[in-house]
């Protein structure tokens, strides 16, 4: 399968949103939805020799008891990650979706999203992973790097889930904020939505062309986006608009040509994705 909905899950209080999210999508696409739980390389169990200077007998009934603790960690880690996807699962198929899968990797998740994504339309994930009630201020360890890396859409759930009925698209009129832009236009997940495309900027006529172009990609999708020029700093203003005007859904391009560039490394979208309490769609 080419179009599934590849939903990340690792336990954590995002991986219930997560569910719901990539549900959202599935029945508006009619997509199947794969869930994929990591057991990273760190909960690989260890390997260090922890015998030390023991004389020979000892040691090695020692090595004996410390090769059994690590295959019984492993064989609990591997329940563990089983149970995350099963209820996973019955997160999805109470939200309605039938075309459930389930996947349960071994490695770094990086390698993991570039090994599978051909299979994917979307790439969800939550905000923050296990340590996200103690690490509130910041993104989740792995966030910015499978941004960087995937090639699909990714979509940043939010801690919780709620209908999504309007969207904001931040524009600058540069290659990954237009493919956004296009992305919007062709998906059915936008069919009905009221879409709002700004440009925070001064209002130069480069932003204004970068607006127009924005509509008539939608209008010929049949999508009467209202358009907007706001002067200010994207990481303030946007923010501004998602709480003010109770926008459902925040899309971005991952890379442009302006300030929003600095993107997943620099200011606008990590701050987005860290204050931001609705999804944020990020396209490369």
């Amino acid at each position: 399968m080419t179009d599934k909905i590849i939903a990340l899950v690792d336990g954590s209080v995002y991986s219930e949103s997560v569910c719901h999210h990539a549900a959202w999508i599935a029945q508006r696409t009619q997509a199947p939805v794969e869930l994929i739980h990591v057991l990273g390389r760190r909960e690989a169990p260890e390997t260090s020799d922890l015998s030390g200077a023991i004389r020979l007998g000892a040691r090695s009934k020692l090595m004996e008891e410390l090769a059994e603790l690590d295959a019984q960690r492993a064989k609990l880690i591997s329940q563990r990650g089983r149970a995350v996807l099963e209820d996973a699962r019955a997160i999805v198929d109470r939200d309605g979706v039938t075309g459930i899968t389930t996947r349960l990797r071994h490695g770094d998740v990086v390698e993991t999203i570039g090994e599978i994504e051909a299979e994917a339309r979307v790439i969800v994930i939550g905000k923050r992973g296990e340590a996200a009630d103690f690490a509130k201020g910041h993104l989740g360890s792995n966030l910015e790097r499978i941004v960087r890396a995937a090639h699909r859409p990714v979509l940043v759930a939010a801690r919780a889930f709620r209908p999504i009925e309007t969207v904001l698209v931040a524009c600058d009129g540069g290659r990954s904020a237009m493919k956004a832009v296009d992305h919007i236009a062709r998906s059915s997940v936008f069919e009905n939505m009221s879409v709002t495309v700004v440009t925070v900027g001064s209002g130069t006529a480069e932003d204004r062309k970068g607006l127009d172009d924005a509509r008539a990609i939608l209008a010929a999708a049949g999508i009467e986006a209202e358009t907007r020029i706001v002067p200010g700093q994207p990481e303030v203003e946007l923010g501004k608009m998602v709480d003010h005007d109770g926008f459902g859904m925040l899309v971005m391009g991952a890379y442009g040509h302006s300030r929003i560039r600095s993107l997943v490394i620099g200011s606008t979208t990590t701050e987005m994705m860290r204050s931001c309490k609705v999804p944020v769609l990020l396209l490369r």
